[in-house]
């Protein structure tokens, strides 16, 4: 198990980050390379295929929970999520092709109580893909009932 999969319960095939390459403080950067064979290309413009805007935005979201689950483990905080609570100021600029590697920045900009407020960026290259502001909860989800096996 690599460390993006120890930190965040997500899993393939809705995982979509790869690694980590830094965290400094209140910022973490990851890496995905985008793969041709995935499902969602077949019926994404089939033919001429670019990556969804709102996977990409959750590429983001889950490299959000990365620097969550890493700050909150510094703190010595209980386990736990960060449950996306809110969305806003997203700016697609350039689109994402099969086989493309995106880098994703992540910062923390604030908190408020158990509320977090982060900025992301994903970049291909030097050129920016998107950006997003968000926030989210940090919860112990309670009585929760799930059949997902890992």
């Amino acid at each position: 198990m690599n460390e993006v999969e120890q930190l965040i319960p997500h899993r393939p095939p809705f995982l979509f980050v790869d690694s980590i390459l830094a965290h400094e403080g209140e910022t973490l950067t990851a890496r995905r390379t985008w793969r041709a064979d995935a499902d969602f290309y077949k019926g994404h413009y089939p033919g001429a295929p670019i990556t969804p805007g709102v996977l990409l935005c959750e590429a983001v979201f889950q490299t959000g929970a990365l620097l969550m689950a890493r700050l909150q483990a510094g703190q010595g905080g209980p386990g736990g999520v960060p449950l996306l609570t809110k969305v806003s100021e997203v700016r697609f600029r350039l689109p994402v092709y099969p086989g493309d590697t995106t880098d994703i920045e992540v910062r923390r900009t604030e908190t408020i109580g158990d509320f977090h407020f982060l900025k992301g960026t994903m970049k291909n290259g030097d050129k920016r893909v998107l950006t997003v502001e968000f926030s989210v909860a940090w919860k112990r989800p309670e009585g929760q009932v799930t059949t997902a096996t890992a």
